[in-house]
């Protein structure tokens, strides 16, 4: 939803090395202007290196990809080749990032087993198409449950974790917040159960039917409070 990003930039500036972004996945797949999305986002990230940081959505994938929309947005605008350049810039992406050490952000959620550390998480290899299960899976697809455990989910993929999974998790590896995309909603962001888990979705009104408002959060690197803004949808054609 180019649009909508570039709105987040009006409201929040543009990235600079006052201004750090992190992004955290789906960047395409979704309506006609994902290579304007990706296009935008590469530049930043070349003019600021080390305060512009991507990381890999599950739609950051060649199958996905072919049955969302994104190929045949670039054979509309381009060729295959440029089809397969994206690809190999998405294989490469990071599955997440470490804020002040103390919060992960990912795209989607935490894993279907017990006992995964950071160290765990470094070592996946992660240049390659997303598998059909395993830890890289779990990291794009689970989403959080109200309800203690896991369950199965319905996407095909992933988990559902529930907020003694994350508790259990974020104490083994000394972190206090888990924040994650993935799901619409419908203020942009949520607090889910446990209150150990933060969902933030910046595509307001997503696929221009769902009526959400969108959200960023920005942290303060010395308290790491989260603090919400909330937008509606940027008109676009």
């Amino acid at each position: 939803q180019y649009y909508d990003l570039l709105n987040i930039f009006k409201i929040n500036g543009y990235p600079s090395e006052e201004n750090p972004y992190i992004f955290i996945g789906d960047y395409v797949d979704r309506g006609a202007f994902g290579l304007e999305c990706m296009t935008t986002l590469i530049a930043f990230k070349i003019l600021y290196p080390n305060h512009v940081f991507l990381s890999r959505g599950n739609h950051e994938d060649v199958d996905t990809n072919e049955r969302y929309g994104f190929l045949d947005e670039i054979f509309d605008k381009y060729d295959e080749n440029i089809f397969n350049c994206f690809s190999e810039l998405f294989r490469f992406l990071p599955l997440g990032h470490v804020l002040n050490k103390k919060i992960l952000i990912i795209h989607g959620g935490l894993f279907s087993q017990d006992g995964v550390t950071l160290d765990d998480i470094k070592k996946i290899y992660r240049f390659q198409a997303v598998p059909i299960s395993g830890l890289m899976t779990d990291l794009l697809w689970s989403d959080p449950k109200a309800e203690n455990g896991r369950t199965p989910s319905a996407r095909g993929a992933g988990v559902y974790f529930g907020p003694d999974v994350t508790e259990k998790f974020l104490k083994q590896n000394n972190l206090t917040l888990l924040v994650r995309a993935h799901e619409v909603r419908m203020e942009g962001y949520a607090i889910e159960p446990g209150n150990k888990v933060i969902t933030v979705f910046s595509a307001p009104n997503y696929c221009d039917i769902q009526g959400n408002k969108g959200a960023i959060i920005i942290f303060n690197g010395r308290t790491l409070t989260p603090h919400f803004i909330q937008f509606d949808a940027t008109p676009h054609p």
